[in-house]
């Protein structure tokens, strides 16, 4: 039978509805220095530079083709796809856990028929009662913030996966461009070969003329065909890389190489490349809010610390309220009479008294987990402390060893012009012009290795400072909005 009341006991109880148990947060002192040792800004003119990470990829990659293998790789590439995503299915865990500090109210319908015997009678009779109404089950009344401990938690695991998003977003952009330098060095470490292979097979054959007529002895015929075959090998050796960093990039892309930009290639050398805009690097502690992955990690110990009030809460009685409102009567036509209304509410508590030490081992657990958060998130600042100081650190020695690397390749390129016409007056052994050639062809393709060790030094600083996470992705657009608290 359902019994009237008054709504007051539950609005009294919601108003009680609040308490927390979550410990006060408070962001971990960064363990890094104050200051990079080789200051703040990696070269002079950064001075005035905008930050990376205000300053979109648009803005610092100038090349169109690079514009638009990372606008591709930034719709189509799988792995970002997989972290927008997880960013759905955090959110939509969010929603679930958000909504138990609601009541779950269904509408329901019985019918019974129950057989009746009479006191001193052999004959039974039935009873019938029917029932339509509303009711509610269990629904528990969060006064010690068990229930909003569980949702703060779920809502910063959801901030942490928007923000994991942004990392990889971060590590995308900076790979994509990273592999089309890659190719670049390729396609001209290729024309060098390829350069050197027809040099020396013009010499081998002079040599091997020379030989034929007794000018010159076998050794030096010898000597020419090793040098030929060891440029054939190195040749046959970076076509193969070519072939490889193209499909690290095609994976990168998600899609195959577009063809204006494969047609492009050939003729391309590093130093057309446009160059990147120079970066300041500012302090330590600004990368607390310029990097995603350290941001991703704050979520993370934020999240941890709202476990350890649920787990605290857990020792406090639970207290359940059963709710039901509707119409009941022995009749079916008698449902919805006058009379036959009325609600019932049925509170309940249950206070832990033994569990084996469940919610001790629990607490223990939450505190391990905000202690093990609060490594990570520490580690997190080191790494990207560890990235830019790299950086910076490399940036002064690369540009003073390419300059170095030109000069000494000025040099060599004159040495041998010099040594092939002693050779040919016969001033000069076989021997020096062999040694002048293969040193030239190792500087020739050292000095390509050093422009773009210096080009990816300046991605990595532009992706040690969070640049490239300013332009959200079309995919991302569907999950960027901020979760209803």
């Amino acid at each position: 039978m359902i019994n009237r009341c008054t709504p007051v006991a539950l609005a009294a109880a919601l108003l009680m509805a609040g308490c927390s148990f979550i410990p006060t947060y408070e962001r971990p002192a960064a363990p890094v220095p104050e200051a990079y040792r080789s200051g703040s800004t990696p070269q002079g003119d950064a001075a005035g530079a905008q930050a990376a990470a205000t300053l979109p990829w648009q803005d610092y990659f100038t090349d169109p083709r690079l514009q638009q293998l990372i606008s591709a790789a930034l719709v189509h590439n799988r792995d970002l796809q997989v972290a927008v995503l997880n960013i759905e299915q955090a959110r939509a865990q969010y929603q679930i856990t958000r909504a138990d500090q609601f009541p779950t109210i269904n509408a329901g319908a019985t019918a019974t028929r129950a057989p009746s015997v009479a006191a001193g009678s052999n004959s039974a009779s039935y009873n019938n009662s029917y029932s339509v109404g509303f009711m509610t089950s269990a629904w528990e009344l969060d006064f010690f913030g068990r229930i909003g401990s569980l949702k703060e938690q779920a809502l910063a695991q959801y901030l942490a996966t928007e923000e994991g998003m942004r990392a990889a977003q971060v590590s995308l952009v900076s790979a994509v461009a990273n592999a089309w330098y890659t190719l670049l060095a390729d396609e001209e470490l290729l024309a060098i070969s390829r350069r050197t292979l027809e040099t020396r097979e013009a010499s081998i054959a002079l040599t091997k003329l020379s030989f034929d007529a007794g000018v010159t002895s076998e050794l030096d015929y010898r000597q020419a065909v090793s040098l030929t075959e060891a440029a054939r090998a190195t040749l046959a050796q970076q076509q193969r890389q070519r072939a490889l960093d193209e499909n690290a990039l095609v994976l990168l892309l998600g899609q195959p190489l577009p063809t204006d930009v494969r047609a492009s290639l050939e003729g391309t050398r590093l130093y057309q490349v446009p160059a990147l805009a120079p970066l300041p690097a500012g302090l330590p502690s600004d990368l607390l809010v310029q990097r995603p992955d350290i941001r991703q990690a704050e979520q993370a110990l934020k999240g941890a610390n709202a476990n350890i009030g649920a787990a605290r809460a857990a020792f406090f009685p639970r207290i359940a309220l059963t709710a039901q409102a509707g119409t009941v009567s022995s009749e079916l036509s008698g449902l919805f009479k006058s009379g036959s209304w009325g609600f019932s509410l049925a509170p309940s508590a249950m206070l832990p008294i033994f569990d084996a030490g469940r919610n001790s081992a629990n607490l223990d657990a939450a505190q391990v987990g905000r202690r093990i958060a609060v490594a990570q998130y520490e580690k997190a600042i080191q790494t990207a402390f560890r990235e830019v100081s790299d950086a910076l650190d490399s940036q002064a020695t690369l540009q003073e060893q390419g300059r170095a690397q030109n000069a000494q390749l000025e040099a060599e390129t004159v040495r041998l012009k010099l040594s092939d016409l002693r050779y040919r007056n016969g001033v000069a052994s076989f021997l020096d012009l062999m040694d002048a050639q293969r040193s030239l062809f190792a500087l020739e393709q050292s000095a390509v290795q050093v422009r773009l060790a210096q080009l990816q030094n300046q991605l990595l600083l532009y992706k040690a400072l969070g640049g490239g996470s300013t332009q959200p992705t079309p995919l991302a657009s569907t999950a960027s909005g901020a979760a209803a608290r």
